[in-house]
């Protein structure tokens, strides 16, 4: 059992906290609640460029890793469709220094145009080498478009074409950093040998006169439910045709999402799977399998890759991938089979406990999902997927008439 210490500042910042007496390091988590699905059409890839932008230095600390360096810390970040999450590992001694930087950058960050422009020419760089210069780069955006034709997720986090990151103007940077990177839009999780009480007191010592945003609540567009399959060819200049299928799943915080995490699971996760024993294994059909499912906060994606084996048509695998899918659809899972699947969800959910950097980004997006305490009963949440809730989701889940498949043809 992991124990939980909250507090939440009058501006809104919420902070979660465990003390980790076993280690001498301290994990400084600050998770914002802001990634593409926050952005506008004409302006994409904007939480991914405010990632960049936030490494740039701020008014009081324009060196932000020399001076974390020099307190014996690394840092990084990442940006999602839903979040943006930065984190330090330090030594505890050291924790105010972390707390220093974060909020001095929530509060002060440098955004003049020398530092935009050199960001901006650094995200394109990033554009090209990953979707345009690369075999297949393009898939994620192609997917996507397809899958949502209203919801924000019909863009990448990247952005949707490098023309958006050339031309968005400065003050709509700006404009996105003043409305997101506020305090009643963050949770500060932190994991250390440090008592709450003190915590909490370096806390508002360092982030309590930041000023509450004022931004309203933003209002997205439901995603009509999909009634057809959707179906696109492309013709790229790469080594292998790919078959790519999406079906529309649940929200995160569904019933029904520990039943679709598991689905994938059986259906790829390891070398027992039923698609590496009944696809891959055969050795005449693809070169890679895999199916994943993107776990968003508003509904997302199950989606199954294959790479075809030079001269394999497309109907030929098409038809063992469905047969697969029907067999969920129509036969209960052995529960053996679903026993191992969960045994070693709990073997990962442990271990990915252990770090403290690990443990303080899942008790915040745990927080930002609505409760930090998830991350103790999550384990019971897979634990009780039967294999009736299995039959019961694949059978709308993996509806052919909620899927979408991308034919992406080699030349």
């Amino acid at each position: 059992m992991i124990e939980i210490q909250r507090h939440t500042l009058d501006n809104g910042l919420r902070i979660v906290h465990n003390k980790n007496a076993a280690t001498g390091m301290v994990a400084v988590n600050l998770l914002y609640q802001v990634g593409s699905r926050n952005e506008q059409y004409e302006y994409t890839g904007m939480a991914h460029l405010l990632e960049h932008l936030m490494f740039g230095g701020s008014a009081n600390a324009p060196c932000f890793d020399r001076i974390l360096q020099e307190a014996g810390g690394e840092n990084n970040a990442w940006t999602n469709n839903d979040i943006t999450n930065y984190y330090e590992i330090l030594p505890v001694q050291n924790i105010e220094t972390a707390l220093w930087i974060e909020a001095d950058r929530m509060e002060n960050l440098l955004l003049g145009d020398k530092a935009l422009d050199v960001q901006r020419n650094v995200v394109q760089e990033e554009f090209k080498q990953r979707c345009l210069n690369a075999p297949y780069g393009d898939a994620g955006h192609i997917l996507r478009r397809n899958v949502y034709h209203c919801h924000p997720y019909r863009w990448p986090v990247i952005g949707k074409s490098l023309e958006d990151i050339e031309t968005v103007p400065k003050e709509v940077v700006r404009d996105f950093y003043h409305r997101f990177y506020v305090p009643d839009n963050a949770i500060l999780s932190v994991v250390g040998n440090i008592d709450s009480d003190r915590l909490f007191r370096l806390v508002e010592k360092y982030f309590g006169h930041i000023a509450a945003g004022n931004r309203p609540k933003s209002v997205l567009p439901a995603e009509p439910r999909q009634t057809e399959a959707r179906v696109e060819q492309v013709q790229r200049n790469v080594p292998h045709n790919m078959l790519i299928k999406a079906y529309r799943m649940c929200d995160r915080n569904s019933a029904d999402y520990h039943a679709s995490d598991m689905i994938s699971d059986i259906l790829s996760n390891g070398r027992s799977s039923r698609f590496y024993q009944n696809i891959y294994a055969k050795g005449n059909m693809v070169s890679s399998i895999d199916a994943s499912i993107t776990g968003d906060i508003d509904e997302g994606m199950l989606v199954v890759k294959a790479q075809l084996l030079p001269g394999v048509s497309y109907e030929v695998v098409e038809a063992a991938i469905d047969k697969e899918l029907d067999m969920l659809k129509t036969q209960l899972t052995d529960v053996r089979e679903l026993d191992k699947l969960k045994n070693r969800y709990e073997s990962n959910a442990l271990f990915s406990n252990i770090n403290n950097d690990e443990r303080a980004a899942n008790l915040a997006y745990y927080e930002m999902l609505g409760d930090a305490n998830m991350i103790n009963r999550v384990i019971d949440d897979y634990r009780q997927t039967t294999p009736e809730a299995i039959r019961r989701v694949s059978q709308y889940l993996l509806d052919e008439r909620n899927s979408t498949t991308i034919y992406y043809n080699a030349k």
